[in-house]
């Protein structure tokens, strides 16, 4: 090969697109093109620490976009280690790019931005598990993963004891994925994505700022469909109980609320570090809540995303939205208070329900020993696995139903290692599927004991369903599969997914009757 053609094919191999604050030069491997740790927003450092996310600063020489930005800090959990994919850091307000190869501007490829999980508190946008190589080559789309604020920098309230606004701003988390949205409307038609077909999607804590984007006019026309799966959908609170977190965060940290700007210049360590205590504190003090949630603020979140549904307020984008047959087990695993799992703990939690909402029509004792038979152990991880993911969410397909199709879903499978350590279809067990990333590593043991051509092919169908949506606003499956209609008040028809396909009408009557189709408020 000649200099000139050798120079061409390393041109080639590091293609340039402009974005609106400068051009960024990515890779191109022949299979995919990434763009990595691509700046949307200012970091959030000194006095930008708590503020709505700002412009950075544009620049005017391309900016290598090789690799992934660095995460946001947190405390990883020691009982269940997560590869964030990159080293902490302050710097990282970023989104994540692949394409098809060969895609340039003016493709309109259907466009899928991605929201991680964690509680709010972990994740990042570049764990190996979440990166994009799969999803976008064989569904033919851009795929956009997000980094937002975490823990106390992104939900510590600080307004509700006093704090500055302009300093302190309400649901800054929140407000990082409403601007990466905003990126993506101003920048993916460059990258060969169109701006008129963009799907959020997100897990867990992920799936819940989904569904609360759903109920924010903040997020109007920034997103065409949404995939929520398994949301938390009412772990958004009121302003009161954001007011005893900060307090409860100002006194592990030894600041008072007079000396709130020495929170901007503090290391970011030591709030990472408060952040964990209080993060630890708070389920167990009141089993089934979250220290850093978002809150309904009155501005970007007006109001609870379940009551916005329900109301028919919720924006009008078609919706999947769904849970995993077995969520609590993987709380029981890690031995985290995070969910209610013991009958204590769980009448503990009804007890705190019924004392800040007495109207509530929370099922009686006798109506729940109805509904959940057989040992008691069994029990307390179905009731927990209900009223912390399986509910709301039905609440919330009851009422967005309303404005736009709804598609509800169950996961199901789960490998036989899985089974036999108790996991089964466990919360976030779903993930590998969707991303097709099914073998994380060497000594990733989740095929240990067989399953893995099962698992392939339960991939390729879900993968298939979740980009036609991308694609239509319709789940179409393969050739052969079960059509999966829309939610409705009479059929009910739930997608099961498992190492075969079924659509079964009113999959959920049982649970229904007992929890109630009516509630308008849940929190």
């Amino acid at each position: 090969m000649t200099a000139e053609a050798t120079a061409r094919s390393t041109e080639a191999a590091r293609p340039v697109v402009d974005t609106i604050y400068g051009p960024v030069r990515g890779v191109d491997d022949g299979t995919v093109r990434v763009f990595k740790g691509v700046r949307y927003a200012a970091p959030p450092v000194g006095a930008l620490r708590w503020r709505p996310p700002q412009p950075p600063q544009p620049w005017t020489e391309p900016a290598d976009a090789d690799r992934v930005s660095p995460v946001c800090p947190q405390v990883t959990d020691a009982q269940l280690p997560i590869d964030l994919g990159a080293p902490q850091g302050e710097d990282f307000l970023t989104v994540n790019v692949w394409t098809p190869p060969g895609t340039t501007a003016g493709a309109d490829k259907p466009v899928m931005v991605w929201v991680h999980g964690g509680a709010y508190v972990l994740g990042a946008a570049s764990q190996p598990l979440y990166h994009g190589r799969r999803l976008a080559v064989d569904g033919d789309i851009v795929v956009v993963t997000v980094n937002y604020r975490l823990g106390a920098l992104g939900f510590l309230e600080l307004p509700t004891v006093g704090a500055d606004p302009e300093t302190f701003s309400t649901n800054v988390g929140v407000r990082d994925v409403v601007a990466a949205l905003e990126w993506v409307r101003d920048n993916i038609a460059a990258f060969g994505g169109d701006p008129k077909r963009v799907t959020v999607f997100g897990e867990s804590a992920g799936g819940a700022i989904v569904t609360t984007l759903l109920a924010s006019p903040a997020a109007a026309g920034l997103f065409h469909a949404a995939i929520a799966q398994s949301p938390p959908v009412t772990s958004s609170y009121d302003s009161d109980r954001a007011r005893r977190v900060a307090e409860r965060f100002l006194d592990v940290i030894d600041i008072g609320p007079r000396d709130l700007t020495e929170l901007t210049r503090m290391p970011v360590q030591a709030i990472v570090a408060a952040s964990r205590t209080v993060f630890d504190e708070i389920p167990a003090r009141t089993p089934g809540t979250l220290a850093f949630a978002p809150i309904v603020d009155g501005d970007i979140i007006p109001d609870y995303p379940v009551r916005v549904a329900q109301a028919g307020k919720t924006l009008p984008v078609p919706l999947i939205i769904g849970t995993n047959k077995n969520e609590a087990a993987l709380f029981r695993y890690m031995k985290q208070p995070l969910m209610p799992i013991t009958p204590e703990s769980v009448k503990a939690m009804f007890a705190e329900i019924a004392a800040e909402q007495p109207d509530l029509p929370l099922p009686s004792e006798d109506e729940l020993r109805g509904t959940y038979r057989g040992r008691p152990k069994a029990s307390g991880l179905r009731v927990a696995s209900d009223i912390g993911f399986r509910m709301p969410s039905i609440w919330f397909a009851d009422g967005h139903r309303a404005v736009a199709p709804v598609y509800l879903y169950r996961f199901d499978f789960a490998t036989p290692l899985l089974r036999a350590v108790r996991l089964h279809a466990a919360h976030a067990t779903e993930l590998p599927y969707v991303w097709g990333n099914l073998v994380s590593g060497r000594k990733d043991p989740t095929f240990a004991l067989g399953g893995l051509k099962a698992g392939k092919d339960v991939s390729r169908r879900l993968r298939a369903r979740w980009t036609s949506f991308a694609r239509t606003g319709e789940p179409a499956g393969l050739a052969g599969e079960p059509h999966w209609g829309p939610y409705d008040a009479d059929r009910r028809p739930t997608l099961v997914i498992d190492k075969h396909d079924r659509v079964i009408d009113d999959l959920d009557a049982p649970v229904r009757r007992a929890w109630g189709d009516d509630i308008l408020s849940f929190r």
